[in-house]
């Protein structure tokens, strides 16, 4: 159960990035990001609701509700190094970066939870991280040819910390979610990164710009919080029941499917280096599955 659950949360994940690069063309990445999360804070709150959860809300115990917090605050932190790098870069080669998070978190769990480091977690593990390595690699000699360093080295630098934000978060929520109800656990965390993405927004003086936002803009970014939110119910369900070396790194199929859809949807041109990362990383998805 848990991995038809992260495969779902993959595919809602991919939705995620696409839906945001079309709402976040010219809209500050962080305002975008503020917006977003009002729809993914009342989708939580409504799983809550639905599944009659909400007295439990004030009874987490302390040690949980610190993880949670943490969590939270690390996975507001991934969300704006995400979303900038996005927005000046494409998704098709953001994506593949920012989900070497799943690398890190196959180590954290081995180190931290003290998970079992059998063959088919470590293979796909080592797979999925050459795969990784062979978009990021490619790209910059690109880029550095069509002279586009600053904003290449500016993206991927964004990709990298939102991986290792994305990381620290599966562990404290992993930590923070025992014998708590995964959507009570997923709306403690969105109530936290609301505030510290609005936060950011206020300090930044550009809540002004809220009226300037196209309908159009605000129709995607919508769109892309609702997949955001059933992604995140998803993936933490199959958290609560699952190891984090085997959810995360299937959770983190969705990009594959995030570039298969950039290259449909978006029109972005596929190169050698992101097909042949693409199958690197099914293939260490797919060990990790079996």
């Amino acid at each position: 159960m848990s991995i038809i659950l992260a495969l779902l949360a993959a595919l809602f994940a991919s939705f995620t990035a696409i839906l945001a690069k079309i709402g976040i063309e010219d809209v500050d990445s962080n305002l975008a990001t503020a917006v977003r999360t009002i729809v993914v804070v009342i989708m939580a709150y409504l799983m809550v609701v639905i599944t009659g959860q909400t007295g439990n809300i004030t009874t987490l115990s302390t040690k949980s509700f610190i993880f949670l917090v943490l969590s939270g605050l690390t996975t507001g932190l991934s969300w704006l190094a995400f979303f900038k790098a996005i927005q000046i870069g494409d998704v098709s080669k953001v994506v593949p970066i920012d989900k070497a998070s799943v690398v890190l978190t196959i180590v954290l769990s081995f180190i931290v939870l003290r998970e079992p480091a059998t063959m088919p977690v470590v293979a796909g593990g080592v797979i999925i991280s050459i795969g990784t390595f062979v978009l990021i690699g490619k790209d910059k000699k690109k880029k550095k040819q069509e002279k586009k360093v600053f904003n290449t080295k500016s993206y991927i630098f964004l990709a990298i910390m939102s991986a290792i934000f994305a990381a620290l978060t599966n562990i404290l929520a992993k930590i923070g979610i025992e014998d708590v109800d995964s959507n009570v656990a997923t709306f403690i965390r969105t109530v936290v990164i609301i505030i510290f993405a609005w936060g950011i927004v206020f300090f930044q003086g550009t809540v002004k710009e809220l009226t300037k936002i196209s309908r159009k803009s605000y129709i995607f970014l919508i769109l892309s919080g609702a997949a955001t939110g059933f992604s995140w119910l998803c993936y933490f369900a199959a958290l609560a029941i699952g190891k984090v070396s085997i959810v995360n790194p299937i959770d983190k199929f969705s990009v594959v499917l995030t570039m298969i859809l950039s290259f449909i949807i978006l029109k972005e041109k596929p190169t050698k280096s992101t097909v042949a990362g693409a199958v690197l990383i099914t293939i260490g998805t797919a060990l990790l599955i079996l």
